[in-house]
């Protein structure tokens, strides 16, 4: 366990290591409680680094030997590492620790999954596998020996050579202690091949284990689909001989790009038509590609310090986003990317676990693995985009490649490359990373004599630390429509610097309605007061689909503030509309299935708490079932030509064109379910031939409460299968009514198959209850207490998995005082406990804070 009370890092603070590491050589004797990890490091003096002393990071290590040059040395250690006096010149450190793999519970450093050795290095793990400068800017060569009976042993890099009983890797491209990755036990490959554009063969792997090889085509092609898209979009060719993957079930995050071995979550490769909804392809496909990327985005370039984390990860995410885009639909990835910023980062931006993109501090970096660094890190890149255009934008990458290839860099050197190579001044821009918080963008309009102005305003409210904001960078992208609705002036991007600021648009014959932050080009809240006749013509008119989509959100939005505030009824003229769309068969199944899903409960409480009203998450329910209700029975008549539209006749394809027509059909099928009670669902249950149909129906036979049968026939067929069986058991809180959730959750920890200390299964149970709204907010605190007793018993195994699962919490201040009491009450119970973990204590504390 870390140490109780860490300090705080800040980022102004930082000093480089006072060595350069030449090489490593590791040597890896494996033994569930007693590996013996050898290592041989070469050291040399820093010139351009302070004078500090010889310091090494090491956490639950038992050191047995320890030498400088050869000479036994006794260095000085504490529960953080080791001290130790050095030669002033060039020197050969050695040290031999053990480290008990099968008692490591927190899946950092090296532990065991299932019996199999794997590692999770990121962000500071290597220091529970060896001393070392646990530290992004120090970088080296590795040289890996694994001792063992385990019959397949991988680590980074190329395999050098093997025997009885070892196996040898060498990486030849220095990188980072938290890059590195070992992997040992009974695997079986799928195998592949890539050729590069250079002509050079590489040899590809994904490692399962026994049971799982047919799980594995579908990630082996989309591994080849990304290494092609990186070459010829991004001109990065991979530079090993070959690439593994290896499925790891216990895995604290999705995947980790170690160098040449990508460790993933099971749940992100394995995949079949069988087992695996679309969803789960899409993802799987998304997370593969984000991996390989990083071979460049993150390991051939690093971050400098973990303050730099958005440098790798905003970036990496932007290009995997990009990569989806060009394999399915890119109006669709771009409405699913803002519908999750919207339902993950802007709550962490409007609430106590604010921060900018690039934090100034943090005592645990494990904590700042967040929506803010990965998903608006990716924001800031596509606006930066969007303000140079595409061919700058190319530019600029190629020279950052070029000048930083092998170097640990910082946000400022990649605000310079743009400078260098558009001759742009990006001061103002890198404000981004600076401030934290959502700018709210306020707009008015004026129309005369054929000039039409367009005043935007845009103010960002205080955040922890930062209570005056100064104006940003906002990339505004505009069209305009006449009242005929043509569109008159195609998308513009408009560059707003000033805290107040009008653009003009003249030559027009009459006064336009204006299609505004198109394609969501800025990750702003947009206020503007329009008629909801306005964004009626804009749902029916607009050319860009993310506007479309987004008048038919704000007019749902209005709806559902109005059901709750005011009793009214459904808004008839919304809902004409929204058919219209509906019923059109030239447009993507996916997009009209995301028309028909309206805005999540959360989402709904969030604009109460803007519009100055105190979310009642029982009153919210009641809106949205009404809604739903008047949805099914206003359309009663179109659903079956909707759901015979939907049906998929050709073997089961994961591709876009087959997962837009059966997203379709769930979404019918859930308005069916309304109407007679389940009996379509129950039919769909019966003859579904894929994961994707199942399960749709499965989740509306538990809405339809007919669902005990489904359940226990689902449970039967699929009870051997983990990934499956996560699903069984997130789908059944879910899809539940809210004064079920708590108790449906309290049972299914019981279930024989809830095995707590498994991240998947953990949050595929508490984490499924946190994500239910009213359920998780039920009035009398039973939701609150569950998850509080959950995440106390799990800190002691798994503090990365119980600090991340606490931001449930972190929306607690919008909500009424009797439930803010009982979440308060909570937070201190946890924070209350005796050992807590730093990560969980630093989480809670900004969480009451």
């Amino acid at each position: 366990m870390k140490d109780a009370s860490p300090q705080t890092i800040h980022l102004a603070d930082y000093t480089p290591f006072g060595w350069t590491v030449r090489d490593v050589h590791l040597t890896v004797k494996l033994s569930p409680r007693a590996t013996r990890v050898v290592a041989r490091i070469h050291f040399a003096p820093r010139g351009d680094a302070p004078a500090q002393d010889f310091f090494l990071h090491g956490e639950e290590l038992t050191l047995l030997r320890a030498a400088i040059d050869g000479a036994e040395v006794t260095p000085e250690i504490t529960p953080q590492g080791l001290t130790c006096p050095v030669p002033d010149g060039p020197f050969l450190w050695e040290s031999e620790v053990e480290i008990a793999p099968a008692d490591n519970t927190a899946l950092e450093g090296l532990y065991m999954s299932n019996g199999m050795y794997c590692t999770q290095c990121e962000a500071e793990g290597f220091r529970k596998i060896t001393y070392y400068p646990d530290r992004p800017d120090v970088m080296a060569t590795f040289t890996v020996r694994i001792e063992g009976d385990e019959p397949v042993k991988l680590s980074n890099g190329n395999p050098a050579d093997s025997g009885a009983g070892w196996a040898e890797w060498h990486d030849p491209w220095p990188k980072p202690a938290y890059l590195f990755a070992l992997v040992a036990g009974d695997l079986r490959n799928h195998p592949g091949s890539f050729t590069t554009k250079s002509g050079k063969e590489v040899e590809l792997n994904i490692w399962v284990r026994p049971g799982d090889e047919g799980k594995c085509a579908f990630g082996m092609e989309a591994l080849k689909k990304s290494m092609t898209w990186d070459e010829e979009v991004y001109g990065r060719e991979y530079d090993l001989d070959i690439f593994n993957v290896v499925a790891v079930d216990d895995f604290n995050m999705g995947a980790m790009e170690n160098k040449g071995l990508n460790i993933f979550n099971s749940s992100c490769v394995l995949a079949s038509p069988e087992t695996s909804t679309d969803a789960n392809f899409e993802r799987i496909e998304a997370i593969i590609a984000h991996e390989y990327f990083h071979n460049w985005t993150g390991n051939r370039i690093t971050c400098r310090d973990w303050f730099q984390l958005c440098l790798k990860e905003g970036l990496t995410v932007y290009r995997d986003s990009q990569f989806t885009s060009d394999m399915r639909s890119a109006e669709v990835k771009r409405i699913s990317d803002v519908i999750a910023l919207r339902a993950r980062q802007f709550p962490e931006d409007q609430g106590p676990l604010a921060h900018p993109v690039r934090p100034e501090s943090f005592q645990e970096i494990n904590n700042f693995y967040t929506a803010t660094v990965y998903e608006k890190g990716a924001e800031v890149i596509g606006m930066l985009k969007r303000l140079v255009g595409d061919e700058e934008y190319y530019k600029a990458l190629d020279l950052y490649f070029e000048r930083h290839d092998g170097d640990a860099a910082t946000i400022e050197d990649w605000i310079r490359v743009f400078e260098d190579a558009t001759g742009r001044d990006l001061s103002q821009f890198k404000r981004w990373y600076s401030q934290a918080g959502t700018p709210r963008l306020s707009v008015s309009e004026d129309f005369s004599e054929g000039t039409y102005t367009l005043t935007f305003r845009q103010t960002t409210p205080p955040t922890p630390g930062q209570p005056d904001k100064a104006p940003q960078v906002l990339p505004i992208a505009v069209g305009l429509l006449n009242p005929n609705g043509h569109e008159v002036v195609p998308t513009t991007v408009l560059e707003m610097t000033e805290a107040e600021q009008s653009f003009t648009f003249e030559g027009l014959s009459a006064k336009p309605v204006p299609s505004i932050l198109r394609g969501f080009s800025a990750p702003v809240v947009l206020e503007r007061d329009s008629a909801p006749e306005e964004r009626a013509f804009l749902l029916a008119h607009d050319t860009d689909a993310f506007n479309r989509w987004e008048s038919s959100r704000d007019l749902a939005r209005d709806c559902l503030v109005a059901m709750v505030t005011e009793g009214a009824a459904p808004d008839t003229a919304w809902l004409d509309g929204l058919e219209r769309v509906i019923r059109d068969d030239t447009l993507d199944p996916a997009f009209r299935a995301l028309m028909m899903g309206g805005p999540t409960q959360s989402e709904t409480a969030q604009v109460l708490h803007e519009r100055g009203h105190v979310p009642d998450p029982d009153a919210i329910w009641d809106a949205h079932e009404s809604l739903r209700q008047a949805m099914a029975e206003r359309w009663q008549d179109l659903l079956p030509a909707l759901a015979e539209e939907a049906r998929v006749t050709e073997a089961y394809r994961p591709d876009a064109a087959q997962s837009g027509k059966r997203a379709l059909g769930s979404a019918v099928l859930a308005l069916q379910t309304r109407l007679d009670g389940g009996k379509a669902a129950e039919a769909q249950f019966a003859s579904a031939d894929n994961m994707t149909l199942q399960l749709s129906a499965l989740a509306c036979l538990v809405q339809a409460g007919r669902d005990e049968a489904a359940l226990r026939a689902f449970h039967d067929q699929w009870q051997d299968d983990r990934l499956v069986m996560d699903k069984w058991f997130a789908l059944q809180i879910a899809a539940t009514t809210p004064d079920k959730a708590p108790e449906r959750t309290a049972a299914l920890t019981e279930h024989p198959a809830f095995d707590w200390t498994n991240p998947n299964r953990f949050r595929s149970v508490l984490g499924a209850l946190a994500m239910h709204h009213t359920g998780f907010h039920a009035k009398d605190g039973r939701g609150y207490k569950l998850l509080a007793d959950w995440l106390i018993k799990l800190d002691a195994k798994n503090p990365q998995t119980t600090a991340r699962m606490c931001s449930a919490f972190q929306t607690w201040k919008r909500y009424d005082a009797d439930r803010q009491a009982l979440m308060k009450a909570q937070l201190e119970r946890i924070a209350a406990r005796p050992g807590l973990s730093p990560d969980t204590g630093e989480m809670v504390s900004r969480l009451l804070s």
